[in-house]
């Protein structure tokens, strides 16, 4: 398999495949293909998979598409302002927020993983559910805005606000922090609780998530007045 992102801020994934390669993607996300790709509705993994990914706000389906008599073409892009990214696995886990995943590789497991700890679950911005992706090929997440990676040394601590952690290697611990003194938690305006990442292992970061997009665009958006004049 061959990959092409193109774009700035909505960008796209082209993947060409060779006959007999397949990709799997999450309902929705395709955006154009070639007249030989042929698409198959099914449930990856079987039916308690299927239900689990419906946990984490994926579908209970998904649609694998694989080339007919030659190789071929599929695009896909998210369905929020972002970036897209890759992710190359070779046999470990990466832990994603649970609406991250775009497609990957036929070869990747995509499950559910659980927040270790109440507080992180009920504060971290991400629920208490989180998407595992395993197993050996590559995966594409879309984030909102823009990306930063990290590779954080054992002990290296990075805290982010809530909401704006993409995903992370397994290896990495992941827990909620205050955001500091009485007076920050008031008036700082970044909220009681920040989100603490302690290496080794890589991170992925947004600049942007959905519900900072909703508030910002709110005082745009127009107001639906009663048609029955009460």
């Amino acid at each position: 398999m061959q990959y092409e992102i193109t774009g700035d801020n909505l960008q796209m994934v082209t993947l060409r495949l060779a006959p007999g390669e397949s990709v799997c993607a999450e309902a929705g996300a395709m955006v154009n293909m070639s007249g030989n790709m042929q698409m198959t509705t099914n449930m990856k993994g079987g039916l308690f998979k299927g239900l689990k990914r419906m946990v984490t706000g994926e579908g209970l389906f998904m649609t694998a598409f694989t080339p007919q008599g030659a190789g071929g073409f599929v695009s896909f892009a998210g369905n929020v302002p972002g970036k897209i990214f890759a992710l190359d696995l070779a046999g470990g886990e990466f832990i994603a927020q649970k609406d991250a995943f775009l497609c990957s590789e036929e070869s990747v497991d995509l499950d559910i993983a659980f927040t270790k700890r109440l507080r992180s679950g009920a504060f971290g911005g991400e629920g208490f559910i989180l998407q595992r992706l395993s197993g050996r090929g590559t995966a594409f997440l879309h984030c909102c805005g823009d990306i930063m990676e990290m590779t954080l040394a054992p002990g290296e601590v990075v805290r982010v606000e809530t909401g704006l952690v993409v995903g992370f290697e397994s290896t990495v611990d992941y827990s909620i922090a205050l955001a500091g003194g009485v007076k920050t938690v008031l008036f700082g305006g970044e909220g009681l609780f920040l989100t603490t990442l302690t290496g080794p292992g890589k991170v992925v970061l947004q600049s942007m998530d959905v519900a900072k997009l909703a508030s910002a665009l709110m005082p745009y958006l127009p107001v639906q007045s009663n048609s029955s004049g009460r």
